[in-house]
């Protein structure tokens, strides 16, 4: 859909331009009192119309490109933080210790946030089994927070408990480069600056959208509404059954939802 209207709003500023054509190729007959409708202003119509569109490309482009990166900054999340359990486990810690960090894997992993009674009578071996599930898809577009904690600020928050964690536990000190807790904080820093990043592209594409929809479609002045108001003047001066008005009132012009 979105497509779909993006190729609608450059199909209305191309239309424009062909309009404006038909206009000046009428010559001094094209003369209208409407200042807005003159020639000139039309063609400055057009270069902001142009500009904007662009603009909104680009920005959309821009706010793709960084939910893009973010994806890929937050992929390996699940899978380490499943390794570091296993660690954690491993390195001597004490079943009350590790409850608590399955709680909060449980919650990145998608899972239940707390332990259920079942989880409780497991030993110390087989508390870490986590569910195998279908993750709850994450929003593309910033501040939409899922019931599920799978949001991306939620997996933030839950990195970041993982790792208060066991920084308080003298035992984990692992081999691997991977698991230490360094590479989380690595990680928990990209996940961050990619998160910010999404946030901030998806506020200028935002501001780039209502920048071209006003140029295109406010009352009165918009490109739109400018493109009926030379319709309407074309036909004032040669006639509703006219060659010059069939031309431009060919021409389709369609605001936007």
């Amino acid at each position: 859909m979105s497509s779909f209207i993006e190729v609608g709003h450059g199909k209305n500023v191309a239309n424009f331009e062909d309009l404006i054509s038909f206009c000046t190729g009428y010559g001094a007959t094209y003369n209208p009192i409407l200042n807005a409708i003159k020639i000139p202003q039309l063609n400055a119509l057009k270069t902001s119309a142009n500009t904007a569109l662009a603009n909104a490309i680009t920005a959309h482009t821009a706010f793709k490109n960084a939910t893009n990166n973010r994806e890929i900054a937050f992929e390996p999340l699940k899978k380490l933080i499943t390794k570091v359990m296993a660690a954690l486990k491993a390195c001597g810690a004490s079943e009350q210790t590790v409850a608590d960090a399955i709680t909060i894997n449980h919650k990145i992993q998608g899972a239940r946030g707390k332990l259920t009674k079942a989880d409780a009578g497991k030993n110390s071996n087989e508390i870490n089994a986590v569910p195998i599930i279908t993750p709850v898809p994450s929003p593309n577009e910033p501040k939409q927070i899922s019931n599920s904690q799978q949001s991306y600020d939620s997996k933030i928050e839950h990195l970041s408990k993982i790792i208060d964690l066991l920084s308080s536990i003298p035992a984990y000190a692992p081999n691997e480069n991977e698991l230490k807790i360094v590479a989380l904080n690595a990680l928990l820093t990209s996940m961050k600056t990619t998160n910010t990043a999404v946030i901030n592209a998806y506020t200028a594409w935002s501001n780039a959208r209502i920048s071209r929809n006003d140029i295109l479609y406010k009352k009165a002045t918009g490109l739109v509404d400018i493109a009926k108001e030379v319709k309407d003047y074309v036909k004032s001066i040669y006639g509703a059954t006219s060659s010059q008005y069939k031309q431009v009132s060919a021409l389709k012009f369609k605001k936007q939802k």
